[in-house]
Formats: C-alpha cells, structure tokens, sequence
C-alpha cells in the first residue's frame, strides 16, 4: 500500500504519495548476489534508470560470478558496486586482480569495502581500512568507495557491545576520505527504528563524521526471514521491533514492510534539510523483485523502471 499524506482536518488522502517519502527514496540504490540476479530477467523492468546496485561477495563465490553479474548489469546502463570483502581477500596480487577484472570486463571505478564478517581472514587482509592503505583503489582511478557504517554497533569490531572500535574506525575512515580523490559514503547495516538511526547519524557528525549516510533499510519480507537475518547480521536494540510484531499472531504471516521506518526518516529528513542521511540503500530481503515493487508504490518518480 502506498504511503499516505495527512491532511489536519480530512485524514488521509488514498493514493497521495507522502512528497517526503519520494525524496528520500530519491537515487535509492539495491543489493544483489549473483544468485538472486539470476531470478531477475530484465533489472530494467523493476529498477529506476541509473539506480546503484551494489553486489554482495558471499564467502565462497567464485570471482569470475561477480564480475559477470556485474557486467551484464553495466551493460544494462546500471552503475554498479561490488563489495570487496577484505577477508575473503589473499593477498594483494588478488586485490589487484579482482580490480583489473571488474574494471576490465564490467567498467566498474566504485566499491564497496568492509572487513567482511568471517571469523577468520583469508590472507593478509582484516579490515576495510588495509584495502584502503594498500592504495590499489587510488591507483587503478576509482572514483567512488564506500565503507560500512553501523547504527547499532558491530559485535566484529567491539564483542561486548559497545562503540568505541567502531567510533575509531569511523574517525580513521573520515581523515582517509580527506586525503583521497575518491567520493566516500558510509552505507550502513539495516535496523527498524528512526528514533536510533536518527540519533546515531546526529551523533557521529557531531563528532565531525561529515561522511553521507546511504542509510540500510531491510526491504518488505516475511517477518520469520526477517528476524532470521536480522540475527544473523547482528541487528542490534531495534530487532525488538520485530519481536513486537512476532508476539501479534494475526500479522505473524503478513509482510513486513519498511513502512514506519522511512516515513520517520523522511519526515526528520524533511523538516532538518542539513540532516546527513542523504539516501536509502536497500537490502532485498524479501527478494529483488518484491522490494523493487514496493519502492514504485511508495517512491513516485523516483522509483519509476527505466523502461516504464
């Protein structure tokens, strides 16, 4: 259901997209694995024309399904933006090589870098911040990288639930973003409450984090898939959110969609123009095609399909 405008007096107008919503959705950008691509005939059919579609390099994929997911979607006129997990990464002659490839076969100059979330790294690499030092991205003319950003804390980097690793690294990350030609974003983990997002984001810019927040946001899904990721990812204080949701047994089979969530955002976002959220990154958890069609109900233009 598309979201509503309210008027004072009259309620809710039906099929009155929230002007609101449809700017924050503005340039939202979605991710993929190359297994989920392949359910997706056309990406032209269900995303708007330029949208960014980060690829997700799972443990265990081999390079050579990354890169022909991203080529096909480059020739399909999307920019796209791998991760580079660093530890799932050898060495650097394999940094090297996987740039070379994308570059080479998929015109890919953008990434995304994270440490990656396995236990135990690969090779030489742990961090986002190594990939950075090793000066490979500078050296092959990416115009565009991206770090993770987390809202609620990263058991990763700070086990016991805290900030501080996470805060640092973000410090480090923003002094790197100073001294690169590169235009650096932070794209975050998914949560389901504004309130803490909101918080979150004041927060770190207060701390002189000027970084623009490309903001997670869980795509609509089954609220049992949803709470399964959501553990897995390591969500943190608003996974209470769903578990609100799962202790009502007439919505236990009913989607879960992002409804709440970005219509807050949008609001805040609305009424504090300088607020440093400046896009949705959506993570499909429901499935591409679902998340792409709730995006057109509720974004407007700017959710229209390239070949609508």
């Amino acid at each position: 259901m598309a979201l509503l405008k309210f008027k004072k007096d009259d309620g809710p107008v039906a099929g009155t997209l929230s002007a609101e919503v449809e700017a924050l959705l503005q340039n939202y950008s979605i991710e993929v694995m190359p297994r989920t691509a392949e359910k997706v005939p056309d990406f032209r059919a269900i995303l708007p024309e330029g949208t960014r579609v980060y690829i997700a390099h799972i443990e265990g994929t081999p390079i050579e399904d990354m890169v022909a997911t991203a080529k096909r979607l480059n020739a399909d006129g999307f920019p796209v933006m791998p991760h580079f997990p660093a530890r799932i990464i050898k060495d650097a002659a394999t940094l090297t090589d996987w740039i070379a490839r994308y570059q080479g076969e998929a015109n890919v100059d953008q990434a995304l870098l994270l440490a990656g979330g396995v236990d135990k790294p690969h090779g030489d690499f742990d961090s986002s911040m190594q990939l950075m030092e090793s000066g490979a991205f500078d050296k092959a003319g990416f115009k565009r990288l991206h770090v993770a950003g987390h809202p609620e804390g990263n058991k990763d980097i700070d086990p016991n639930g805290g900030m501080a690793n996470v805060d640092a690294a973000l410090a480090w990350k923003q002094a790197f973003s100073e001294r690169t030609d590169a235009d650096m974003a932070l794209a975050t983990q998914f949560a389901f409450e504004a309130g803490p997002i909101i918080t979150w984001a004041d927060a770190i810019k207060a701390a002189g984090i000027d970084l623009p927040i490309h903001i997670g946001i869980a795509g609509p899904a089954k609220l049992q898939t949803m709470i399964k990721f959501a553990i897995a990812c390591g969500v943190g204080p608003s996974l209470r959110v769903l578990q609100r949701r799962a202790k009502d047994v007439t919505k236990l089979l009913m989607p879960f969609e992002p409804t709440d969530v970005i219509s807050e955002l949008a609001a805040h976002k609305a009424a504090n123009p300088d607020f440093n959220i400046t896009n949705v990154h959506f993570f499909p958890l429901g499935g591409i095609k679902t998340n792409a069609h709730w995006a057109i109900e509720n974004g407007g233009a700017s959710a229209r399909p390239a070949n609508a």
